[in-house]
């Protein structure tokens, strides 16, 4: 016997409240195993279109062309 098979009938016998105690637990478990990808106190840049005037006017320009683009074949 498997140590899941023999555990499965155990987590069955628990209250609804024991469960989401286990399941919480290994949860923190699983998620210690992974790789550390962002620290708790650590602060990480995010890029926004807020006041990307160039990204906006070349966005403009390319529009632009595409509608002279447009009439040329007209």
């Amino acid at each position: 016997m498997t140590k899941i098979s023999t555990l499965l009938p155990e987590l069955k016998q628990l209250t609804r409240q024991e469960k989401w105690e286990a399941m919480a637990f290994l949860v923190q478990e699983l998620a210690a195993e992974e790789p550390t990808l962002l620290e708790p106190s650590a602060s990480y840049p995010i890029w926004s279109p807020h006041d990307a005037f160039d990204a906006g006017n070349a966005l403009l320009r390319a529009l632009e062309e595409d509608k002279l683009s447009q009439k040329a074949y007209a």
